[in-house]
């Protein structure tokens, strides 16, 4: 074996051991910071700001955001913090200090009840931890982006137990590459760091399927709702960017601003309380049945609002779990009407997921993934992974159609 190979697959092993150590150690200091913020000892966050006061969901995600706002403005002050896939297409070692420590304000935030994705603070630590870990080997610079996209992708596995969406996420998203020594890395690691966090995470299946009667005609009605995912997937894209382009400069109103964002999700948490966090309180009453049709129609209007709030405060976090969440309240919104106004029943936790892959499909670009991400994240039975990949995929071409005929329209010559 050559020496670089040997060099190759003690980095591999290495990755997926400080990727599973970056998930655990984000995923307890995340679940510190909630305990601490609505003052409850066990269940999840819906129970804690559910069993909290009025004054304290206020309060709460203020300070939260405020702490928050004052970290990133003394940060941004010293240094510039790029993203995650820049960083690891840029050559050299990556700025593994400026990274972690926004990892842990973007935990930090969340915690507090921030209504943004988890899942970027444990990529960005495990990539930080990776390239640290691995800094001394002779490695290429193709080996060293395929280490980092794995590790990128083993933090995500890591938080939500998901080897295989970890994996796929590395390989599809972040590499775009399907070369056998990307799979094989992307599967290795994912595995392991899932393994390495297992004594904080348990293993435990984010969300818990309620085992309804199902029926194999979903797959139809998922190609039927694509329309509607590619509509609200295109326009949570369009908000989001919208607030990254006019977000509050890096400097000191980034304390008011991000704790005006804090106070908004803190006061509508009285009525909604499923909106704090990161969307999985939504995912997990949508998933039970647990909304009206009135709490699912205000929630998918709410969630992509507040989260633009937080991005145009000039907060940074993830945006998978806010497109979920916003994607299982518009599949809420449509069982229940279905439910209640016509003589047709359908399955709402099923058609809840099947909506959040749709519209995952289109803000992530990636429909294979977003069909196995949101099977392995509730666990239902296997053939509703069919059900999921019709929405996603027929959302994703549908998507590409409408794109290639606007592309026509424009180059096509006047007159004709």
């Amino acid at each position: 074996m050559k020496r670089r190979d040997l060099e190759f697959g003690c980095a591999v092993l290495a990755i997926g051991l400080l990727a599973g150590l970056a998930g655990a150690a984000t995923t307890l200091l995340l679940h510190a910071v909630e305990h601490l913020t609505f003052h409850y000892s066990f269940g999840s966050l819906l129970d804690g700001v559910t069993g909290s006061s009025p004054v304290r969901r206020a309060i709460g995600p203020t300070v939260g955001g405020a702490l928050a706002g004052l970290c990133w403005w003394l940060l941004r002050r010293r240094t510039r913090v790029p993203s995650l896939t820049d960083a690891i297409s840029a050559p050299g070692p990556l700025p593994r200090l400026a990274l972690s420590l926004d990892a842990g304000i973007q935990v930090l935030l969340v915690g507090a009840g921030a209504s943004l994705g988890r899942e970027g603070a444990p990529r960005q630590f495990a990539a930080a931890l990776g390239d640290l870990g691995t800094s001394r080997w002779a490695l290429t610079a193709d080996d060293r982006r395929i280490l980092l996209g794995c590790a990128a992708g083993a933090g995500l596995a890591a938080v939500y137990s998901v080897p295989m969406g970890g994996a796929l996420f590395a390989i599809q998203i972040v590499l775009s590459s399907w070369s056998l020594r990307a799979v094989g890395t992307a599967m290795i690691t994912s595995s392991i760091a899932v393994a390495v966090a297992a004594p904080v995470t348990h293993l435990e299946v984010p969300l818990h399927w309620p085992d309804p009667e199902l029926s194999y005609l979903l797959t139809g009605f998922a190609v039927l709702i694509s329309p509607l995912a590619l509509a609200v997937g295109r326009g949570f894209n369009r908000l989001m960017s919208y607030a990254k382009s006019h977000r509050v400069g890096d400097s000191w109103l980034l304390i008011p601003a991000i704790a005006a964002a804090g106070l908004l999700v803190g006061v509508l948490s009285h009525w909604w309380p499923e909106l704090p966090g990161n969307g999985k309180s939504v995912l997990t009453v949508s998933v039970a049945s647990g909304l009206t049709l009135a709490s699912a129609t205000a929630i998918l209007l709410l969630k992509p609002l507040v989260t633009a709030v937080f991005l145009r405060a000039g907060a940074v976090g993830g945006m998978l779990t806010p497109a979920l969440a916003t994607g299982a309240a518009m599949g809420s919104v449509l069982a229940l009407a279905l439910n209640t106004w016509t003589p047709v029943t359908v399955s709402v936790p099923a058609v809840s997921l099947a909506c959040a892959a749709g519209i995952l499909a289109i803000t992530q670009g990636a429909p294979a993934w977003a069909a196995l991400f949101v099977w392995e994240l509730a666990r239902p039975p296997w053939w509703l992974l069919i059900v999921f990949a019709a929405a996603a995929y027929a959302a994703s071409l549908l998507d590409g159609f409408l794109k290639r005929r606007r592309e026509i329209q424009v180059n096509s010559p006047p007159g004709h």
